[in-house]
């Protein structure tokens, strides 16, 4: 059988209560402060920023070790056999492009 409490007790145990309720409101309303959550949205957009920035950098750093290792060897010499065929059809599209805008403009 539970003990019996003292007025004194039951007020101790209300006033215990009624402040851990006012911690609890305090709480919530700093939680549900437009300023909080603005904040807390701000947050949230921030991080997937981030993330979807790191995601680019990586992806970036991988296709220019890709192509590094296309046209470098281990050592660092530039592999002429596969940049001089590049570098001559750069050469000639640039050459088309430019003959195709001086037509259009005559």
């Amino acid at each position: 059988m539970p003990e019996a409490r003292t007025p004194a007790q039951i007020e101790a145990d209300i006033a215990r209560r009624r402040s851990e309720l006012a911690v609890t409101l305090d709480e919530i309303g700093v939680r549900m402060h437009p300023r909080t959550i603005i904040g807390d949205a701000k947050a949230k957009v921030a991080s997937k920023v981030d993330q979807t920035a790191g995601r680019a950098y990586v992806a970036a750093n991988r296709i220019v070790s890709d192509v590094r290792e296309r046209f470098v060897t281990e050592e660092g010499a530039p592999r002429l056999e596969r940049i001089v065929p590049v570098a001559m059809v750069v050469v000639g599209v640039v050459g088309l492009l430019t003959v195709s805008s001086r037509r259009r403009k005559a």
